[in-house]
Order: C-alpha cells, then structure tokens, then sequence
C-alpha cells in the first residue's frame, strides 16, 4: 500500500430519474455526469472514471468523449474508463482517444482494461462472442506493444500484422497509465501481472477479504515475470447519506430495480432485502451508509488488501442525480478524510 491512499469515483452514466420519477433523457444525465466530476476536482478526490455501456439503461457509450468535456472543467482529477472493453474496440483506437485525453488534461488520463461484464457491443459491432478469450488476449497483447510508444513489429491471428508503424499522438511524458480491471478470476490476476499492469479489482459481490489471495497470487506473478511492485486497486458501488438508514433506504428501491432488471437478462433471481441488508453489512460488498461506517469499511478493505486506490462506484440505476451530488460531497469532504485519518 502507498503511504497516501488515492480515492476515486466511479459511474456508468445509468439514466436516472429526474421529477415524478421518470427517466432523464441520455442528453441530460451526459450533462449531469460531467457536473458531479466537476464537484468531485473541487472536493480534492484522486480519480473519477467513466464507464461504457451501449444498451439503454446506460448513456454512456463513448466514455473518452465524456472526459474531455471534464478535462476541460477540471484542473486536478485523474480522468479514465470504468472499463474500456477492450474486446470489442481497436486496441490503436483506444491508445489514440486516450493519449488525446492525456494531452488536453496536461497528463492526467488513465485506462482501465477489461472484458465486460455486459456484452451487447459485440453484436453491434460485429464481433463473435465465441472468439470472447481470444479476442481479448490478443488485442491486449497488441495494445501492450503500443502503450511502447515505439514503432511496432506485431503479429496476431484476427487481424493483418503491423510492421513498422507508429501510433500517433505520442504521450507528453512517454507513458500511458494502464490498469488492468479484473473480476475475480486466476488467469486475469496472472494476465495483469504479465504484462506489468496496475490491478484493479472490480468487487461487486461476496466478502472483500475473500480477494486477499488474487492480490497474493497477483504480487507473486509479478515477481515471477521479473515485473516490478505495481499498485492494486478495488473499485466497488455504495452510497453515502447523513446516517446508515438514511443512506440505505435512499438507495434500496433503486439499487433492487437495477439488480432486478440486469438480473433478469443473466437468469439471476429477485434480489431481497435480506441479501441488500448483507451485501451492505461488514462482510459485504456495498459501501453504503454514513460517512463513518463507508469510511470504516474502505479503510479496514484497504489494510486487508494492502490497496493503493479505492474507487466508490457512486451510480446506483435510477438514483437521482441530486442524491449522486450529495454522495459525492460527502465521500470527499467526510469519508476521505477520516479513511486517510484512520489509516494513519
């Protein structure tokens, strides 16, 4: 773990409700998005990515886009995907938006790799989710030969090789930050390590002491590939109000259609309050409640973990966006002080 934690917001641009509890239009809730950032720059936090989404709960499909209209708002914050599906995009293409990024916000834009959870950009642009694995792990050895910044010799199955080439625009300090989004599974703790990536884990369910050997067999993979020592990372959804009930009664009807809703595409059952009220105790994966009890919880993850950064996946579905603002103050002017305190 650093000696100074990094603390981070997360969205997925979900439309949330606006009056009468109808649902704001993409225009609106992409205007709103970039507001709470704003806020987050002003409250001192470390980071505040953006997801990509392409279905219509979501108005996020083209996260870099959204960034720069931050960047141009923002003086202080680190700007990134939440995640980038690499799988679907072009591994040159999503070098070139960010290194863009990274130009326009004097250095401050970062990359979180992944597969997705959500899948509905394959088909739209025309990719076979049978090839899921294989056109992962070759775009990102692909994008591993770019983030170089040096002319590229690569070679690979399901597109013409490149001999030669340069990418274009070059970073201002030579690098990229790349993070590796990871959702729990050996061979994506072992992929990160291998190519040197930072390591975010995405923990969205179960106990968040139960990740202690990914980030065990992490560090040992990077010793194993002659990697040095790089930074993990855990990003995980919550909520912060005045009080514990405040906070989880303001997000339960929201947070039970969203899981209701996604659920029922994956097969999954009806959540219960029961398993909401878990999911938010100390052994679950919400960070929800007061700013002392979400403080508590992020500093006993990060010393169980040795993290470097922690990320609130503040988006919960339909919640409005004066809710997400208020969360947002509060995580920056309570909850991030007395985690830093506490880990003192």
């Amino acid at each position: 773990m650093s000696s100074k934690l990094e603390m981070g917001l997360d969205t997925f641009g979900d439309v949330t409700y606006g009056t009468h509890n109808k649902a704001l239009p993409h225009h609106e809730v992409l205007r709103n998005i970039v507001k709470e950032a704003v806020l987050a720059d002003q409250l001192g936090l470390n980071f505040f990515g953006v997801g990509e989404h392409h279905r219509e709960d979501f108005a996020v499909s083209a996260p870099e886009v959204v960034l720069a209209a931050i960047a141009a708002q923002t003086k202080n914050i680190h700007l990134g995907s939440a995640v980038t599906v690499l799988s679907s995009d072009d591994p040159i293409r999503v070098y070139q938006r960010f290194s863009t990024l990274d130009a326009l916000s004097n250095g401050r834009a970062e990359v979180i790799l992944g597969r997705g959870s959500f899948v509905e950009s394959f088909p739209l642009f025309g990719f076979d989710l049978e090839q899921y694995e294989e056109l992962f792990e070759e775009k990102l050895d692909l994008y591993a030969q770019v983030l170089k910044e040096s002319p590229i010799h690569w070679e690979g199955k399901l597109r013409s090789p490149i001999n030669g080439l340069k990418v274009y625009p070059p970073t201002e300090n030579g690098h990229l930050k790349t993070w590796m989004g990871v959702g729990g599974t050996p061979q994506s703790v072992v992929r990160a390590a291998h190519y040197g990536f930072p390591m975010m884990l995405a923990i969205i369910g179960g106990d968040p002491k139960g990740f202690k050997p990914f980030v065990q067999a992490y560090h040992k993979a990077l010793a194993h590939f002659n990697q040095k020592t790089q930074p993990v990372g855990v990003h995980s959804p919550g909520y912060v109000g005045e009080t514990d009930e405040i906070a989880k009664e303001t997000i339960w009807p929201h947070y039970q259609a969203m899981s209701n809703r996604i659920g029922k595409d994956r097969g999954w059952p009806p959540i219960t309050k029961a398993q909401f009220e878990h999911m938010a105790g100390p052994d679950g994966s919400l960070f929800v409640g007061s700013p002392q009890t979400v403080a508590k919880k992020i500093a006993t993850v990060v010393k169980d973990l040795g993290l470097s950064r922690f990320d609130l996946k503040y988006s919960l579905g339909t919640l409005p966006h004066e809710n997400l603002m208020s969360c947002i103050e509060l995580y920056g002017k309570k909850v991030a002080p007395l985690v830093h305190d506490m880990l003192t």
